[in-house]
């Protein structure tokens, strides 16, 4: 109630625009402000590389630590930018953002090295875009093979290549 005083009802009494141009900005500022989450968020976490896990149905748990799901689940992109990184309050760092989201986002350009060198250590995927292109073409990508219906295909072949390495 107070976010729609504030931002739609009280422009309506105090500025001088006709009610229909107000309404017209406020629509305007969330559909802006809409796709630029989406076209940060989406790039970090829905491209080919990441995995989407399904909890156990017995007692509703992944298979990783906290941690190494994050890992597999987010993905950098454009980290060499400066500008970009700062626009974007350091979200294109997202497994960092994710790793230590109690670390100022300034730090992460330097924490990023240190995370990418331990999760090659210990044999984690570390997932990075060199641009930001690179990372939204990936992410259509994904929405196309989900689209198609080739996801499922690659996901049913990786379940029976890794029953056939088992066996």
């Amino acid at each position: 109630i107070w976010y729609i005083g504030l931002t739609l009802v009280l422009p309506l009494i105090l500025v001088p625009l006709p009610w229909y141009q107000v309404l017209l900005g406020f629509l305007v500022m969330h559909f802006i402000s809409g796709l630029i989450l989406a076209l940060i968020f989406q790039p970090a976490h829905v491209i080919e590389e990441t995995h989407f896990f399904k909890a156990d149905e017995t007692d509703n748990s992944v298979e990783n630590s906290w941690a190494i799901h994050q890992l597999r689940t987010t993905s950098n992109f454009a980290n060499k930018s400066r500008i970009f990184s700062w626009l974007v309050g350091g979200l294109n760092y997202q497994v960092e953002h994710h790793l230590f989201p109690h670390i100022c986002h300034v730090h992460y350009r330097d924490l990023s090295p240190i995370v990418k060198s331990t999760a090659k250590e210990f044999d984690i995927p570390y997932y990075e875009h060199e641009t930001f292109f690179d990372a939204v073409k990936s992410h259509f990508t994904l929405l196309h093979e989900l689209g198609t219906g080739r996801y499922d295909e690659k996901v049913k072949a990786k379940e029976l290549q890794e029953l056939v390495n088992y066996n």
